[in-house]
């Protein structure tokens, strides 16, 4: 049998920015300082940073080349209509409106589309989304299938719709009262997992027949296509970028954070076909962002964003991508340590509750391990349980998610197989230490999406 080769980046490094590593002593004084939440360390502070790919992939050449080209005209820079059509060509939605990133989108969309009482079925929940939701008047519903929340389970798209719970949800609250369903490609909260091609169309079949729209979180779809391409029958011999195509046609409009699959740290927009939802969203967008041809961004940024998009579907971009996180997954799970199953694309997630069984849920075990992971190698990751689960909006209760997670995210095109290694090692030893780790309790805690200024204390 033929050996299976090394593989490596399909790029070279043209430039580098210094790491520098701290002591033990110091990495537990900054954790203290900054309330054992890993979002508030300060940069400088971090030796490898796997909190989050948003916003911090390493730019190519032609897109630094870009930013040189940037119109910073208020009104009708050419940089908003070159960006416009990389995504009429390669997403295929007729009306683009920029927005400083993707929140701002959700934000827009949902004032437009949800009125009081509406519920917006989903595979599953992301922080963002579902609070502008709720602050619209509207009720996130889960309709992922029962297997993306059993970190165990290796079925190869977890992040697929569940038909029974959506039929269920229109027949429960009507289709008039359902504005929407959320479509994210790939599925973050659950491990970064994706949906098929097959259970797309399902979902777009009875969307057809009960008039609702869908709306795609596309925010890292070119992840989702890969995976569809290396997984799902009769896909392989597409490439990439025809496949984010043929997602993207299933669906009838999109939110973009462009700070991940392409590859700009800054940016997004909201991508429509209906002409009416088009007029409102471009309204609104003059109040909330900027104006319809900038949207909060400089045109620089989206001249960037429109090169990227263009590199974000290459096929052997998205392969090294996805290949650098399955790399680390594999280690992980060579190691014996508890992790999402099927690996994921965008990040490993640890299983927090099997990694820390001694640390009910009330002492926040993924908030503690991402301390612990810090503490020992200035390795920064995040939590994904009940901290950024939150709070019933209607009762106050907490959220209790049964994945109980610690995200492990790898920035696109920043970091070498070596800082794979480090990263896996560190993980390994904390495990082998995992009996001295304590639970945490909450001592400030804000009001909306908790998870980035929460701050915490060691219980003693």
């Amino acid at each position: 049998m033929k050996k299976e080769r090394s593989w490596a980046e399909p790029y070279k490094i043209k430039m580098v920015e210094p790491l520098f590593m701290t002591t033990r002593e110091e990495r537990e004084q900054f954790l203290k300082d900054a309330g054992y939440n890993t979002f508030l360390l300060r940069s400088k502070q971090v030796y490898i940073d796997l909190l989050t790919d948003s916003g911090t992939s390493a730019m190519s050449d032609r897109q630094w080349a870009a930013l040189m080209m940037g119109d910073e005209s208020y009104a009708g820079s050419e940089n908003f209509y070159h960006m416009e059509a990389a995504i009429q060509k390669y997403y295929g939605y007729k009306h683009v409106i920029p927005t400083h990133q993707g929140r701002g989108a959700e934000h827009i969309l949902s004032q437009i589309l949800i009125k009081k009482g509406d519920v917006v079925p989903g595979n599953m929940y992301f922080t963002t989304t579902r609070l502008h939701q709720e602050l619209a008047g509207g009720t996130f519903a889960d309709i992922i299938i029962d297997e993306a929340h059993d970190p165990d389970s290796e079925l190869p798209f977890k992040g697929n719709c569940d038909l029974n719970k959506l039929e269920r949800l229109i027949t429960k609250h009507g289709a008039e009262n359902i504005p929407y369903v959320s479509i994210a490609t790939t599925v973050n909260m659950a491990g970064g997992q994706p949906l098929s091609l097959a259970n797309l169309r399902e979902v777009r079949a009875l969307c057809d027949k009960h008039g609702i729209m869908i709306v795609h979180d596309m925010t890292r779809v070119a992840e989702n296509a890969y995976m569809i391409q290396r997984l799902e029958e009769g896909y392989g011999h597409k490439s990439t970028a025809e496949i984010v195509r043929e997602i993207c046609d299933l669906t009838d409009a999109a939110t973009m954070s462009s700070k991940k699959d392409a590859l700009v740290n800054i940016g997004g927009f909201l991508a429509v076909n209906d002409e009416k939802v088009f007029e409102k969203a471009r309204n609104m967008v003059v109040v909330y962002e900027g104006l319809h041809t900038y949207g909060g961004l400089a045109g620089r940024d989206m001249e960037a964003l429109a090169v990227g998009i263009a590199e974000s579907v290459d096929d052997d971009h998205i392969r090294a991508r996805v290949g650098q996180v399955q790399y680390l997954g594999k280690k992980l799970l060579e190691a014996g340590i508890p992790i999402v199953k099927t690996i994921g694309t965008h990040g490993v997630f640890l299983d927090a509750k099997k990694f820390l069984p001694h640390i009910s849920q009330d002492q926040f075990p993924a908030q503690s391990l991402a301390a612990a992971i810090y503490a020992d190698s200035g390795v920064r990751t995040m939590e994904r349980g009940i901290v950024s689960a939150g709070r019933n909006k209607d009762t106050g209760e907490e959220n209790r998610p049964d994945l109980e997670l610690v995200r492990l995210t790898v920035s696109r095109r920043v970091y070498t197989q070596a800082h794979m290694d480090v990263v896996a090692e560190s993980v390994e030893y904390v495990y082998s230490e995992r009996h001295l780790i304590k639970g945490l309790k909450m001592v400030y805690e804000p009001e909306y999406l908790r998870f980035f200024q929460a701050r915490f204390e060691p219980i003693t």
